[in-house]
């Protein structure tokens, strides 16, 4: 057999290419790109966050004025980050932004999968395919939540279908 005819995969691609992984199957394909995009954009949204609190604390800046769900469960989710030493600062605010990222990759992976998924079902992509990932997804996520209740899930299983429906009805719009 001719070393030339021998197909050679690798499973990261190039932008070039048409997407970073070639994991035999489109399905896998777009569940793992869209979960290592959503994991860096998640870590990185968490780092920034963390660095405005801390430049607002030293400052002596008020966080009042901040909105109770964005300073709400922060109070929890990083109780070590003013650790005796910079290495148990560092220790958190590393736990912390990997538990993050991996919850908004875990999130778009699901989403983006289930409307594959769906595409591939029903034979067309609409807009229902988007609200039932979108509520699958945000049900999803709402399990995550430490303390978590019936309307919550039910709460973001309705968020993440108006979202979702919203994003794909005002595609091509703007």
């Amino acid at each position: 057999m001719n070393s030339n005819s021998l197909e050679t995969r690798s499973l990261l691609h190039g932008f070039d290419k048409g997407g970073l992984f070639d994991l035999g199957h489109p399905l896998l394909n777009r569940i793992a790109e869209s979960f290592v995009k959503a994991a860096g954009i998640g870590a990185v949204q968490a780092v920034a966050r963390e660095a405005y609190f801390t430049a607002s604390e030293s400052t002596g800046g008020d966080t009042t004025s901040i909105p109770p769900e964005i300073t709400g469960p922060r109070k929890n989710r990083f109780p070590d980050l003013r650790g005796e030493t910079n290495r148990k600062s560092v220790e958190a605010l590393v736990k912390s932004t990997g538990k993050e990222s991996v919850q908004w990759g875990l999130a778009a992976g699901m989403y983006s999968g289930l409307t594959y998924g769906l595409k591939e079902t029903r034979g067309v992509h609409d807009w229902k395919n988007s609200a039932l990932a979108g509520a699958i997804t945000g049900a999803a996520l709402a399990f995550t939540l430490e303390d978590r209740s019936h309307e919550q899930v039910v709460q973001c299983a309705i968020t993440g279908a108006a979202i979702s429906t919203a994003a794909n009805l005002l595609t091509g719009i703007f």
